[in-house]
């Protein structure tokens, strides 16, 4: 939670107002009389109101709490979109006094900052299993079936509540155990670096060793040379450090951290803000959980991190905690079931009052309500998903939250991230392009010719990048490795003197020198996303002067190129280019004076590198499937716009027909208010200013597509709600996304009514796979933790598959459900018309249906697996529908039909005889039809059996008439004799 300030909105004060974590808080006192009253309430109800209130904790506090300040709260009533949240209060007052960081005085004011911030520990508290197996039984079904195993056994009726209980703890082991385990994994996930020694540095350069947990903001920490996991959020102030941050990003690839620079005096102006945020300086930030694998420094210096946030409210504190307390994800059949289900409540209250009025005995008028309710409900339901979790097991898909599955079954959008999910995870060197005297050579496959190989342009490839030596292999980027490689040079690392950091350079070895051609790296620039570039300085060896390389952006060097070095065409091939789908990089050199006086907009055009990203086999096809079933598809990356978009069509995301509109959005700045401008990608230098009202409904909405970055997307999500909904619903391409917006991005499309899909491969997704309705993780590492479904197979043809088995157990709960529903209600209806001639069913028969008839049935009806291709109809989302409706009352109504006609017909036979208890005790052979023995009961009479056989059938038939196949499902028929043992 937030440190924001208190909000006032009338008697509710507002917490992080504004932010994403927006929550009203409401504080309580305790109330004894109310207490009182609560007591007594719950011993008259024989506990049963402590249970309401267990199950309505809001209720609870009202019901025994009185509306006070937050200042003098007991009990604070917490609400967000997340949910409520009830947390006993503890007053404590903190004052920071203004002290010095030095002496004892520093040392209460370390003491205070760590009262203030907490225990820097993301703590995943594992449940024990009695907890764990309380909240579990507490559950109401399992307090209805509770209830009903304790009225059968009341009523002799052992047979089928034993079959109950032991149905019932089989789903609660499984239960149990699933979310121990999702416990446990989550806990492990952060224990490599929950309770670490680090050394801070303390007043007059002292160095202690504490233990992590005691880290707060401010503390300076020492970054050992060898490397270590983060522990917190810090700051770089000194050296540098590689990183690997795949935890975050989803990129195996190291990345390099730099130093975080102070302003000085003049550049503390307007233009320059001092502030150190965390998303503008990324590049110098060490984010807990990410792995820093090599440390470079001055000599004799030590490498530095100031740190800036400790806890869950760090990166990886703000992951952990979307996973354990995700959004939660509505469905209309799980909401429609329990409307259903109150309906059959009620229906159960008439027949418990007229049994009542008939009959005195009480159990007999309770046992009415076991029989419209059935206790077996929650395992008849479960069966399908169970069958459908073992089908995705086979193909190689494995599920943590089996009760996404159905939900699967509405997916009618699909984002996929791009890198690694529809393309492959590396790059390929297509070729080079150089340039001298202002215009383009001819491309050419290779750079590692005799005639390139002392040229800037082969220099550049070499020097610019961010790769480093680890264990004797090269490591970082792919588009850098690659770049290297194609050189054919060999990179080395030297330690030089005081005043030089660790400097790697790079040396060229081949039988076309005759002596050994070395640069060496002095300074590094890394890439910066704001600036689209990195830069180098490095001296070639035996030279005084240094040079500059630089890559990046092919619009954004060539800007700071000289103008007669840049080729006149340059637009048009830039645009040829990323038509194609390639990944283009322009590279520029300057030779710095003597006195480093170095403007960067003089420097020198070098050419293009063109990289190739491939799709995956599998894509295209896989694609084209889900648009033939009227899915849609979405493209989510952080890679560039228009290769993104390039790779969208290549795919058939953008049919090549259609055309592709760019949103760019501006922040307000200056005065000036928040503005977006809109481009054809055909037509990139064409910009224009497109009316708002046409867009909301254009005429032929099949042709367009928007496109944005993670830019525009914070802009018109700030600034432009209303419309930002308009746009996701024809947006199909969005770049440069960060893991928090695609989490936004997700709830955008949710809000429109879209049930969305997720399918990515990297920890940068954890959100999205956990927000989306489906998601599923292509990697078994952190985002499988947080992604419902795993699929062990690393392309996106493991979609199809989930949405087809999740149609298929979609439609088996329909089946289930309704059926569950009818046998209720036949058994309800038999049991009533019996009860009018005070008679009832025999405990065998009962457990006849319930065991032969029932669980065979559902069991059975549940093995239909999944139909073999998608189709472009979506099974119905909820029970409350015309269909659905109809069905089931046409069915009750001829079920009762016959009944009603079966009782009547039978009293009409000739050798019907009328049970009567005076008579039956004087008149034992009265009837050999009707009656052979005494039986107290009444259950052996010509209505019980004519009743009892005629529902038996009716039970067969609705099982057949709403087992339903074909689109979704595969015909009863061929269920295979493999599939019918019982799990």
């Amino acid at each position: 939670m937030g440190v924001d300030p208190w909000m006032e909105k009338e008697d509710i004060k507002l917490l992080n107002k504004g932010e994403e974590e927006e929550m009203d808080l409401q504080g309580y006192r305790l109330c004894r009389w109310r207490l009182a009253l609560v007591g007594f309430g719950v011993i008259c109800t024989g506990g049963f109101l402590l249970l309401l209130l267990y199950w309505m904790p809001e209720w609870c506090v009202k019901s025994t709490c009185t509306r006070t300040t937050a200042r003098d709260a007991e009990v604070v009533l917490l609400r967000s979109t997340v949910g409520l949240n009830i947390s006993p209060l503890c007053q404590t007052a903190i004052f920071l006094p203004r002290m010095d960081s030095t002496g004892e005085a520093g040392v209460y004011l370390t003491k205070y900052r760590r009262l203030f911030f907490g225990v820097n520990e993301i703590a995943v508290k594992v449940p024990s299993v009695f907890k764990l197996l309380i909240k579990e039984v507490l559950n109401p079904f399992y307090i209805f079936q509770l209830f009903s195993v304790i009225l059968w056994s009341a009523d002799e009726y052992y047979y089928y509540a034993m079959a109950i209980v032991f149905m019932s703890v089989i789903s609660i082991a499984t239960s149990l155990y699933t979310i121990k385990k999702q416990y446990v994994m989550l806990r492990d996930m952060v224990a490599a670096h929950s309770i670490v020694r680090v050394s801070v540095c303390r007043a007059n350069n002292d160095i202690d060793e504490i233990l992590s947990t005691d880290l707060v903001p401010g503390d300076v920490i020492v970054i050992p040379s060898n490397g270590t996991i983060m522990p917190c959020d810090a700051v770089l102030v000194s050296g540098t450090c590689i990183v690997n941050e795949s935890m975050l990003t989803g990129e195996s690839v190291p990345v390099t951290k730099t130093n975080l620079t102070n302003p000085g005096p003049a550049e503390m102006g307007v233009e320059t803000d001092g502030a150190y945020n965390t998303e503008e300086h990324k590049r110098h930030t060490l984010f807990c959980g990410t792995d820093v694998i090599q440390t470079r420094f001055y000599t004799g210096e030590l490498v530095k991190a100031v740190v800036v946030r400790t806890g869950f409210s760090t990166a990886k504190g703000q992951l952990v905690r979307s996973i354990l307390y995700p959004k939660p994800t509505d469905f209309k059949l799980y909401h429609d079931a329990y409307l259903f289900l109150l309906c059959l409540v009620a229906v159960a209250g008439i027949g418990f009052v007229y049994s009542v009025v008939l009959s005195t005995i009480i159990i007999e008028s309770l046992d009415i309500i076991t029989i419209t309710v059935p206790p077996a409900l929650p395992a008849a339901m479960t069966a399908g998903i169970v069958y459908a979790q073992r089908r995705l097991r086979n193909l190689g898909i494995f599920c943590i939250s089996p009760q996404r599955i159905n939900i699967c079954g509405q997916i009618n959008l699909v984002c996929f991230d791009k890198t690694g999910t529809l393309t492959e995870d590396g790059l390929d060197l297509w070729g080079v392009q150089r340039v001298e005297n202002g215009s383009f050579f001819m491309s050419e496959d290779k750079a590692c010719k005799e005639n390139l190989v002392k040229s800037q342009f082969v220099a550049c490839m070499a020097t610019c990048h961010s790769l480093t030596k680890i264990e004797g292999q090269l490591s970082g980027d792919p588009l850098d490795l690659k770049m290297f490689e194609a050189t054919a040079w060999v990179k080395e690392t030297a330690l030089h003197n005081r005043i030089m950091p660790t400097v790697p350079f790079v040396a060229l070895c081949t039988s076309m020198l005759q002596s050994v051609y070395e640069i060496g790296i002095v300074r590094q620039f890394p890439f910066s996303s704001a600036l689209q570039r990195m830069s180098v300085v490095a001296r070639l060896l035996g030279e005084k002067r240094m040079d500059a390389y630089m890559k990046g952006a092919p619009e954004v060097v060539a800007s700071l190129c000289r103008r007669d070095s840049v080729p006149v065409n340059f637009p048009k091939v830039l645009e040829g280019y990323t038509k194609q789908g390639f990944r283009v990089i322009a590279l520029a050199h300057r030779r710095l004076e003597s006195k480093l006086t170095w403007h960067k907009a003089n420097m020198e055009f070098l050419g293009l590198i063109i990289m190739q990203n491939k799709l995956k086999a599998e894509t295209p096809a896989v694609l084209q499937d889900l648009h033939r079933a009227n899915i849609r598809t979405v493209m989510v990356t952080g890679d560039n716009m228009l290769t993104a978009i390039s790779v969208a069509r290549d795919c058939g995301m953008i049919p090549p027909e259609d055309t592709v509109i760019i949103a760019d959005a501006l922040p307000p700045h200056d005065g000036h208010t928040a503005k977006i401008t809109w481009r054809y990608t055909d037509k990139p230098s064409k910009t224009t200013h497109l009316e708002v009202k046409p867009l909301y409904e254009p005429k032929t909405q099949e042709l367009y597509h928007f496109a944005m970055s993670g830019k525009t997307f914070a802009v018109i999500a700030e600034h432009f709600p209303d419309m930002l909904q308009k746009l996701v619903l024809h947006g199909t391409v969005f770049a440069r996304m960060a893991p928090d917006q695609k989490t936004q991005l997700i709830e955008a499309l949710q809000g429109v009514d879209y049930f969305v899909g997720m399918c990515g491969d990297g920890a940068n997704d954890c959100g999205a796979l956990k927000r989306a309705h489906g998601g599923i993780s292509l990697s078994e590492l952190e985002a499988s933790v947080a992604s419902p479904f795993t699929s062990k197979t690393p392309n996106i043809s493991c979609v199809p598959s989930l949405i087809r088995e999740g149609r298929a157990a979609l439609m088996t709960s329909f089946c289930v459900f309704k059926f569950m529903a009818l046998y209720s209600i036949i058994q309800y209806i038999s049991v009533t018309l019996l009860y009018s001639i005070l008679s009832n069913l025999g405990d065998f028969q009962f457990l006849f249906i319930d065991i032969a008839i029932i669980l065979v049935i559902v069991f059975t009806m549940s093995l239909n697996p999944a139909w073999k291709e998608l189709v472009s109809r979506r099974p119905p989302s909820g029970l409350i529908s015309g269909p659905l409706l109809f069905s089931v009352l046409t069915q009750i109504l001829i079920c009762l039909g016959f009944q009603v006609i079966t009782f009547l017909w039978v009293q009409q036979q000739p050798w019907y005889t009328v049970w009567n208890v005076c008579n039956r005790l004087a008149n034992v052979n009265e009837s050999d039809y009707n009656n052979t023995e005494v039986d107290d009961h009444n259950i052996k009479n010509f209505e019980n059996t004519s009743l009892f056989y005629v529902s038996a059938f009716q039970y067969l038939i609705i099982a057949i008439v709403f087992s339903k196949g074909k689109p979704f499902r595969q015909p009863s028929y061929k269920n295979c004799k493999k599939n019918f043992p019982i799990p």
